[in-house]
């Protein structure tokens, strides 16, 4: 874990992607103070908190999620004064995918099923326990501008893309993003509710910024290079996606012939799964909430692994 500062006083808090769960957050660190996303775990969140500890007078009076997935919330109680802000949609999804049920999932390590014995394997970093859900209790519809010691801030609801409650963090003047889930930088999005079309359009709307750093959900930082780099490959899933629906070829064998190009380098390339099946959902005509089958897009995903490492 690694606290840089990227503009005065505004600081990423940088987890190295390993995999699951390896996402990122911010401090601005004027007036009372904000935080962008916590971690997926108390242990990790008490590192993060011991970080910008180093840097801040006092913990930060708000916090932002960017969306309800836990690895970007499950620490919300280690901040019990400050305002947890988030989109109405990121609060009334909190619960979709209890701590507990994750937790059992990270312990399942003699599991009969392969699948789920991986997952399990994947997940032994990190320690559910102790978790106390702590959605967002004011909330956000398309904008909410704050300003911190004169330092203004936008936080824009842009979803639903990656999912329904997606929101970025925007400071203007020192032309910093912070972007959630928004941006995988070189590493392999995935992809949950929502559309492509609105998810490269919230890209598109980063870009629009010009911003001189993007702090990621997960991976490096960078500046619109990310965004950009993104955007090429949720074009490319979907127009390659495309053609394997309309000759009615199944998700998982569609993802094993789809040659990923520039792409094969990043990590996780096997959430390739969950982003044709996004495709086919709209192609479909699926409405952007539809439910999930999660767990067999896992299942899937690991087959998917262990086809191409042979």
């Amino acid at each position: 874990m690694e606290l840089r500062e990227v503009a005065a006083s505004v600081y990423a808090c940088l987890q190295e992607d390993r995999g699951l769960g390896c996402s990122n957050s911010g401090l601005i660190n004027h007036g009372p103070g904000l935080v962008v996303d916590t971690f997926w775990d108390l242990p990790h969140t008490r590192e993060m908190i011991g970080l910008y500890a180093d840097v801040w007078a006092q913990p930060a009076a708000h916090v932002v999620n960017t969306h309800h997935n836990g690895d970007h919330c499950w620490g919300n109680q280690l901040f019990p004064e400050s305002e947890i802000i988030g989109h109405r949609l990121c609060a009334e999804s909190f619960e979709d995918f209890p701590p507990d049920v994750t937790e059992a999932l990270r312990l399942a390590t003699d599991s009969e099923d392969p699948a789920i014995r991986d997952f399990a394997e994947k997940l032994a970093p990190w320690d559910f326990s102790g978790i106390e859900l702590t959605p967002p209790t004011r909330l956000v519809e398309d904008r909410l501008d704050l300003e911190l010691d004169g330092l203004p801030l936008e936080i824009l609801y842009v979803g639903p893309a990656h999912t329904m409650g997606d929101v970025i963090v925007h400071l203007p003047e020192q032309r910093v993003v912070f972007a959630g889930d928004i941006l995988f930088y070189r590493c392999t999005p995935i992809s949950w509710e929502g559309t492509f079309e609105r998810w490269i359009a919230a890209l598109d709307r980063i870009i629009a910024f010009e911003p001189e750093v993007v702090v990621p959900g997960h991976g490096p930082i960078c500046g619109t290079e990310g965004p950009e780099s993104l955007k090429s490959y949720l074009f490319y899933v979907r127009d390659e996606a495309k053609c394997s629906f309309e000759a009615g070829i199944p998700v998982l064998e569609a993802a094993k012939k789809m040659d990923l190009g520039p792409f094969a380098d990043w990590t996780e390339p096997e959430r390739l799964v969950f982003n044709i099946e996004r495709v086919y959902r709209e192609l479909r005509g699926d409405s952007v909430d539809a439910p999930i089958d999660a767990l067999t897009l896992f299942r899937q995903m690991y087959e998917l692994s262990q086809s191409r490492n042979g």
